[in-house]
């Protein structure tokens, strides 16, 4: 199962050799692939800063709309019981009693401010907090046009260009709002060329990705597992 972020690949595949001017070399090297086809990119632009997408937070604000209006509402009616000369329903006259005669100490009297605080806390934190941690803001060139970028995308893209590397095997991609993981199996070559060409194709990639905070990368390479 992978989370959002993360993508795994793998391809096989064997170097084809070119010939230019006598010499034979391994098409498609780390270098090349990194300065061949420029993809455009959005450019750093006079469209404000990029901030990142808030979520509505419906699910969390319709619970407690409706626990709000719940409570208010067979509050309200039991009031209005009350000025009609109706006795009070039981658990207000319950709630009463066992306030007027609990401490302050009193272990289930903590226990619900202790809940009560918590809930508060929650709901402030989604409050001030974006939320829609999945979704990278994307730079602007214009006041009036926002995008974002999925990081599951983010993590296919450098994946795909990741296993255009000639030597790797297997990739898994793991895209953070601030850092992109990034482990390789290569089945040839020695292991820092490799890991030196993914270097220079991922860092062509998270550029050419246009996003606003570019993550840092982390690259590792290592073998395949011998199989006993």
């Amino acid at each position: 199962m992978t989370e959002p972020g993360d993508f795994t690949g793998s391809t096989r595949r064997m170097p084809t050799v070119e010939q230019h001017d006598g010499d034979a070399h391994p098409a498609g090297s780390g270098a090349e692939l990194a300065d061949r086809q420029p993809v455009p990119t959005l450019e750093l632009g006079d469209g404000g800063p990029a901030g990142r997408f808030w979520s509505a937070r419906r699910v969390p604000a319709a619970l407690l709309a409706l626990v709000v209006l719940g409570a208010a509402g067979l509050l309200l009616y039991d009031v209005a019981a009350v000025r009609a000369d109706h006795p009070a329903m039981r658990w207000r006259r319950s709630l009463a009693d066992g306030l007027a005669e609990r401490s302050l100490d009193d272990v289930l009297v903590v226990i619900g401010a202790a809940v009560a605080v918590a809930l508060g806390l929650w709901l402030l934190l989604l409050a001030l907090t974006p939320g829609l941690r999945d979704l990278l803001p994307m730079r602007r060139e214009r006041a009036g046009v926002r995008a974002g970028l999925e990081r599951t995308a983010a993590a296919m893209v450098l994946r795909d260009r990741a296993v255009e590397v000639p030597g790797v095997q297997s990739v898994r991609v793991r895209m953070g709002r601030r850092r992109a993981r990034v482990r390789a199996l290569s089945h040839f070559r020695e292991l820092d060329d490799v890991t030196k060409d993914l270097n220079a194709v991922l860092e062509t990639a998270v550029r050419e990705l246009g996003v606003a905070k570019p993550p840092r990368l982390s690259v590792q390479v290592h073998r395949p597992a011998k199989k006993g």
